[in-house]
């Protein structure tokens, strides 16, 4: 199947069904607003690195996380009890972004998260759909992760931590803050182990798409949901 060209002109996509084996779609196009939310209501996203164009992705299958189905390990548990981390959502976007951006990770010596993109996802934070998660210890942000929320489905983007359990501690708290709202799920993108362990499934792409044609018309949880949470 060829992979199509975007327009700047044109806010459209072709169907995520006409992606390629590995998930690519598209090429090109922008980061928008309205580009974006078209995109992430349709089960695709951006991922690309620094010098090449917008690439887009919809893979096949998707891998999601249910947050009533989250497995916590017993050690999870007794650290989110040591009550060692403060957690907030929706308090330092930016400082989160970035350091999904520039904490190394192993086996990656680059990152996909271009200025181009930490610029986009400010400006859809700013619009109200781009959140965060926090982890901070003795005031220090140490851990977080971000993503974006349209309707009761949440987009899960990437992580980071620069001190052991402080992101996984954030992640536990996230999704049980979206299990009480009744969101539909955790968009975890592609497979890993981690994901894996966390309870997370691969969905079916058409499975997928009805799942997010659903969330993404569910009515939002107020504003309040998200700003200056403080969670522990």
């Amino acid at each position: 199947m060829p992979v199509y060209e975007l327009d700047t002109d044109q806010l459209i996509f072709p169907h995520p069904e006409l992606a390629e084996e590995d998930g690519l779609l598209a090429f090109g196009g922008d980061l928008s607003i309205d580009r974006l939310l078209l995109a992430y209501s349709n089960g695709i996203f951006p991922w690309y690195s620094e010098g090449q164009p917008i690439m887009w992705w919809s893979p096949n299958p998707r891998m999601l996380l249910l947050p009533q189905n989250l497995r916590v390990s017993k050690s999870l548990r007794r650290t989110v009890r040591q009550g060692r981390f403060s957690i907030s959502s929706d308090q330092a976007f930016a400082q989160v972004i970035r350091a999904c951006a520039e904490v190394p990770r192993e086996g990656q010596d680059s990152t996909w998260i271009t200025g181009e993109m930490i610029t986009a996802y400010q400006k859809l934070h700013q619009a109200g759909y781009a959140h965060s998660f926090e982890s901070w210890y003795e005031g220090k942000l140490v851990g977080g992760l971000y993503g974006v929320s349209i309707g009761k489905a949440f987009f899960g983007e990437s992580m980071f931590h620069t001190m052991t359990d402080a992101s996984k501690v954030a992640f536990f708290h996230f999704a049980d803050h979206l299990q009480s709202a009744g969101f539909h799920f955790i968009d975890a993108q592609m497979h890993t182990r981690h994901l894996e362990r966390l309870g997370a499934k691969e969905v079916p792409l058409k499975k997928y798409l009805r799942m997010t044609t659903k969330a993404i018309t569910a009515k939002p949880p107020a504003q309040n949901f998200w700003k200056n949470q403080q969670l522990s």
